[in-house]
């Protein structure tokens, strides 16, 4: 069974079946509804039903409560037709650009993270906001999405920090067989996560795993806006091994307004830091969380749990700002290369 969904106020429409998402309706017919986490955990896909009639698979109800729910807010990554209809959600992004992008340079950065370098076909720019993602485009046209990892830059090069994942198809590929000069298609930009440069309120900043992608981008974006507010960043990850950019990170805490806090939670035997998860360590040393703007990235259990613990501390929504990601699994040969 198919139905028709319409957009406002964009006026645009496409089909969906009932078997899949809304968000994984419109991105096969080329129209790309905000999205991030793909769990129901993050919230980026949130929008109204205007009419019509849907059913949700799983989600978090701190990314939709039972009272968003009752005035007819759905999130569109979990929801599923049961009828023609008509949706009230902020196309952000209309600006998506897929373009082919070639790998100029492959770091190893630690025991599962690589670094890759994409260069851009010349004379070509992707114009994206520091904390914003990209989708890299397998050969069978599945997506996969990596947050980029700095802020744009002059020479056009895009950084990306893939974590191995057992299973994953891309993951493997980049950390077995992929060689420089490969040719990767890649789609974006896209997410509402980046620097909010209005706002004069202090930066706390808390990344799980390679959640620091994006968190590395905010730091250099108001770096190079000349950005002199108090940033305190706390980085959750399980042992001293996966502290993958750790040089780096402590040279930004050599700043007189950066401080830097590491957390294991499965600290090693002559670990002398913080333990435990990330976001309790934040609220045992900020006694007054609203006094900030929090910037929140990695798994969508730490993003949650972090959303949800700093809302019920005091800190206004509108001060929250997330990025939720899993990693999609799956064993199928790796990506077309030249």
């Amino acid at each position: 069974m198919s139905y028709k969904v319409a957009l406002k106020p964009s006026e645009k429409t496409f089909d969906v079946d009932e078997a899949e998402s809304i968000v994984d309706a419109a991105h096969r017919q080329g129209i790309h509804l905000p999205y991030s986490c793909r769990d129901g955990t993050c919230g980026t896909c949130k929008g109204r039903v205007v009419s019509g009639e849907i059913k949700h698979d799983h989600y978090s109800p701190q990314a939709l409560s039972d009272k968003e729910r009752a005035a007819g807010m759905a999130l569109f990554c979990q929801a599923r037709a049961c009828s023609d209809l008509v949706l009230e959600i902020d196309l952000n992004n209309p600006d998506i650009q897929r373009l082919p992008s070639r790998v100029d340079q492959i770091d190893h950065l630690g025991h599962d993270v690589m670094r890759l370098f994409l260069k851009l076909p010349a004379g070509k720019q992707l114009n994206y906001i520091a904390g914003q993602y990209i989708d890299i485009i397998l050969s069978d046209g599945r997506h996969r999405t990596y947050s980029i990892a700095g802020a744009p830059r002059d020479d056009g090069m895009i950084e990306l920090h893939i974590r191995n994942v057992e299973g994953g198809r891309f993951s493997d590929f980049v950390f077995h067989h992929l060689e420089q000069k490969t040719i990767l298609r890649i789609e974006g930009p896209m997410g509402a996560f980046y620097l909010r440069q209005d706002s004069t309120r202090p930066m706390l900043l808390v990344a799980g795993g390679t959640g620091l992608a994006p968190i590395k981008a905010i730091i250099e974006a108001a770096q190079q806006a000349g950005d002199r507010r108090e940033i305190i960043l706390y980085w959750g990850v399980r042992s001293q091994r996966d502290l993958y950019f750790q040089k780096t990170v402590e040279q930004w805490a050599e700043q007189e307004h950066l401080r830097y806090i590491p957390v294991l939670s499965e600290p090693d035997d002559d670990w002398q830091g913080r333990s435990g998860y990330v976001h309790e360590a934040v609220l045992q040393d900020i006694t007054d969380i609203a006094q900030y703007d929090v910037y929140a990235a990695g798994p969508p259990i730490m993003v949650s749990s972090a959303r949800s613990s700093f809302l019920a501390a005091g800190l206004p929504e509108k001060q929250i700002f997330h990025d939720a990601f899993e990693w999609a699994l799956d064993t199928q040969e790796a990506i077309k290369k030249n």
